[in-house]
């Protein structure tokens, strides 16, 4: 059967059996004069990996539906039924964000999981991603479920699945369900009455003692608790949950740890689907801040927040000694917490000989650099949050290392192993509380810490370009711009020198100078990266849950007047033998 065929049997079948609801079938049906559509909806079924799934909202199989919901859900439920009646009895924990149909697709997958005898423990109204992975360790759950499609656009949402450890699901158990989904050709899934399921425990809601336990387990995190409970209402805050889960967990936690001087920003502060006030619900996206910067200078604010959606990334803004506004960069704010953490900690006599700090390999290097100065070890995984959560578990099952730090340039970070996933309530607290620390005993606003970091370490710049590619053609371009990449050796780029390359998908590091081939000990991963002599990088992959290509640029200097100029001419180097794709 060709993909044609495949696509037209699918369409048919979905607007001509009664299984699928009369809303479904007349959403199809209205698409009939509109081919490219629904080969765009049925060419291929929504991939489920490692992240979990993400899509368009919509009818079809390349759609987030309640039918889709429920085929995912049911190949979770045989994963769990597989490990024994244990499993299922330990139950699955479900949380949700604010996005379209997010309520409803946590409550098809809590009833999903009830019919096939396995407990459903679902949050009683949206919580953040980050108590989703606390949950799933204090319950003692054998899963986990969110339902958010993360800092996408309003037309997404997705499914998240998390294991007993509250880590993102490892590779051996995604497979697994991917696996299940391919073999069930079956749409037909049972699913539990809400009353029924209630009635033979299958079904709790749950609330105020986890998010109690939750808040608990990030006021642990502080360093100076007294410090912030006397003098928190110093520090004037600005925060943006920008429509999304952040709004009560983050007033929360700042307001008990003393920071009282704090200000929503009353037009983002509800939940709302559309995400009305911007153009993209995204912290890492500077027109996110239009608003939220205009209270901040009404307020006088030190320190303005956003996050996103299902509040595991925040980005921030700080105001200068200038009065000026400094935006953050994720790297940046990684940077210095990191040196927060690791300097205060070791002053306190509370940093052990054994810490590590744990960054992703598209991070910038200057968390590297920093760490070295500072005498600490710092592992670098793959590119995603996962990672950083399944490093922390192997060290504690091999029994090495004190895990203090990890990041993401993407704006995610967490300080501690309470919660197995990046934690903007936690990020929220602990810059308030670095901020308030620099202010009153040292005298230093953010931007000149940062400064500090660079007089110790280097300058550092970091830029990516991301390209969306969509559809089948998409797919398609983005495979060919890597395999160019791939048979492009190169030992310079723009004439800068490289002292090595490394490609995740095979494997193999090549080091330049010596003349010799190391094995990468990481799973494999459709990642190119490109190594400066003195620091520095270019690394290239495609998104794991979006239709995207990214790249990342690394550069170091002495000066940061060199920095713009270096970075713009490596990237146009670089990108020559794939413009034509882009």
């Amino acid at each position: 059967m060709t993909v044609e065929e495949k696509i037209q049997e699918r369409y048919a079948f979905w607007t001509g059996d009664l299984y699928f609801d009369e809303a479904t079938r007349q959403e199809l049906l209205g698409l009939v004069s509109d081919p490219k559509e629904i080969e765009d909806r049925f060419y291929c079924d929504l991939e489920f990996g490692t992240g979990g799934m993400r899509g368009r909202l919509g009818a079809g199989t390349n759609r987030m539906n309640q039918y889709v919901i429920r085929k995912i859900t049911q190949g979770l439920a045989d994963s769990v039924l597989e490990l024994g009646p244990e499993a299922g009895a330990r139950g699955v924990v479900i949380s949700y964000d604010s996005r379209r149909f997010s309520p409803e697709f946590a409550m098809e997958t809590a009833l999903v999981l009830a019919a096939n005898k396995i407990k459903a423990f679902l949050f009683d109204g949206l919580r953040p991603t980050p108590e989703l992975s606390f949950a799933v360790r204090y319950l003692k759950a054998i899963a986990g479920v969110m339902i958010t499609a993360s800092h996408n656009p309003k037309e997404y949402n997705g499914y998240k699945v998390y294991w007993e450890d509250g880590g993102q699901l490892p590779p051996e158990k995604a497979d697994l369900i991917a696996q299940k989904l391919d073999k069930r050709k079956n749409w037909a899934i049972e699913v539990a009455a809400e009353e029924e399921a209630r009635q033979n425990g299958l079904f709790d809601l749950i609330g105020e003692e986890v998010d109690k336990a939750y808040l608990d387990a990030v006021k642990k995190q502080l360093l100076y608790p007294e410090l912030t409970l006397a003098e928190g209402k110093k520090l004037r805050l600005v925060f943006s949950p920008l429509h999304g889960t952040g709004k009560i967990p983050v007033q929360r936690i700042l307001t008990e740890t003393g920071f009282s001087s704090l200000f929503l920003v009353p037009e983002q502060k509800e939940p709302d689907t559309e995400f009305s006030t911007v153009r993209f619900p995204n912290p890492e996206d500077p027109e996110a801040f239009k608003l939220a910067l205009g209270y901040g200078a009404e307020q006088h604010a030190d320190l303005v927040f956003a996050t996103d959606p299902d509040a595991d990334r925040l980005g921030m803004y700080a105001r200068t000694r200038a009065g000026s506004y400094r935006r953050f960069t994720g790297n940046e704010i990684g940077v210095i917490l990191e040196y927060y953490l690791l300097v205060q900690r070791k002053k306190a006599g509370k940093l052990p000989e054994n810490s590590v700090i744990v960054k992703t390999v598209a991070t910038s290097d200057q968390g590297d650099a920093l760490a070295e100065k500072l005498g600490i070890k710092v592992i670098n995984v793959l590119v995603g949050f996962k990672f950083i959560g399944e490093k922390i578990k192997e060290m504690e099952e091999a029994g090495w290392g004190t895990y203090i730090f990890g990041f993401e340039e993407s704006y995610g970070f967490l300080a501690g192993t309470y919660a197995r996933d990046k934690d903007a309530v936690e990020t929220a607290a602990l810059l308030a509380e670095a901020a308030l620390y620099y202010k009153e005993r040292e005298n230093k606003t953010l931007d000149e810490v940062l400064e500090e970091i660079n007089l110790m370490c280097g300058y550092f710049g970091n830029e990516q370009i991301s390209v969306t590619i969509e559809g089948r053609e998409g797919k398609g371009r983005i495979a060919e711009i890597m395999e160019i990449l791939r048979k492009n050796p190169r030992r310079e780029i723009a004439g800068y020198p490289l002292m090595g390359s490394e490609d995740f998908q095979s494997g193999k590091r090549m080091l330049f100078g010596a003349g010799k081939e190391e094995e990468i000990l990481l799973p494999k991963s459709n990642i190119l990266k490109f190594i400066f002599e003195g620091g520095g990088f270019v690394l290239a992959r495609p998104s794991g849950t979006e239709p995207k290509i990214k790249f990342y640029f690394c550069v170091r200097e002495d000066s940061p007047a060199l920095l713009p100029a270096k970075i713009s001419t490596i990237q146009a180097s670089f990108l020559e033998p794939v413009k034509h794709l882009i």
